[in-house]
């Protein structure tokens, strides 16, 4: 069992949910991200999903993508973001998942990915593009390591998809909200709770949702149903309004937390 088995576990006992916020490692710089961790730490964010830059990111809205190429132009990696999470372990002990797409982690080596995220820190990983029909490699690699690995279901997906999914996921399954990529919306479609029971019919595991959400009604309203909320793009967004900021640190937290209720 690792840290975010540990954090559902503590969550269901306490009858909360778990608040997941993501952000792009490395945006506007390593610096800044390593403080954003420590913030959400002290604010109680539940989990964090990192988010390592890609260059055909496409599950991600322009938002998140705008971040990645920034990131990627600054000449962060997987090595970098290692050693950030490596760091940041030393002073906080919030969850971390790392939210990357399938072509890094091939060219660094699924075997090394898994053993050098297990030494850094890192206790789950998302890879959209990475369907668990192909993932048996990973997914051995991961395991051997104590990573979970965190499949997606969409509002598309089928009873046995849904059992699929269920079965390969290990951690928490990420319920993607809409049809689409990732971005705040002001409305989300009136059928995640019907679409959340659906899936837990075929499971125990935490279902939390993303891809949308960007207010505190929209969490207060999901957290319902669901066993969490994912926040990413209207993170990033409230990053890039205050970059250059000396209290981008401070804003950022302030959002988060209002985000988090």
């Amino acid at each position: 069992m690792n840290r975010i088995e540990k954090k559902f576990q503590q969550l269901k006992k306490n009858k909360r949910k778990a608040f997941i916020a993501y952000i792009t490692a490395g945006y506007p710089n390593i610096s800044v991200t390593e403080r954003l961790i420590k913030e959400f730490d002290r604010l109680g964010v539940d989990i964090l999903e990192l988010g390592v830059p890609f260059s055909d990111p496409m599950a991600d809205g322009p938002v998140i993508q705008d971040a990645s190429k920034a990131a990627l132009d600054k000449g962060i990696n997987l090595e970098k973001i290692f050693n950030l999470v490596k760091r940041s372990r030393a002073s906080c002990n919030i969850p971390i998942c790392l939210m990357t797409y399938y072509n890094p982690v091939f060219c660094y080596g699924e075997a090394k990915f898994c053993q050098k995220s297990k030494s850094s820190g890192v206790d789950g990983v998302i890879i959209p593009d990475l369907p668990p029909e192909e993932a048996a490699g990973f997914r051995k690699s991961a395991a051997q390591n104590n990573l979970d690995t965190i499949f997606l279901l969409s509002p598309t997906s089928s009873p046995a998809r849904i059992k699929m999914i269920s079965a390969a996921s290990k951690g928490f399954i990420y319920y993607v909200s809409l049809t689409g990529v990732t971005g705040a919306r002001k409305t989300l479609p009136p059928d995640i709770c019907r679409q959340v029971k659906a899936i837990k019919r075929y499971t125990g595991k935490p279902v939390c949702v993303g891809f949308g959400v960007s207010q505190g009604l929209q969490v207060k309203e999901i957290n319902r149903f669901a066993d969490g909320v994912i926040v990413g793009s209207a993170i990033v967004k409230k990053i890039k309004e205050n970059i250059n900021q000396p209290d981008l640190i401070r804003k950022v937290g302030s959002f988060v937390a209002g985000l988090k209720g």
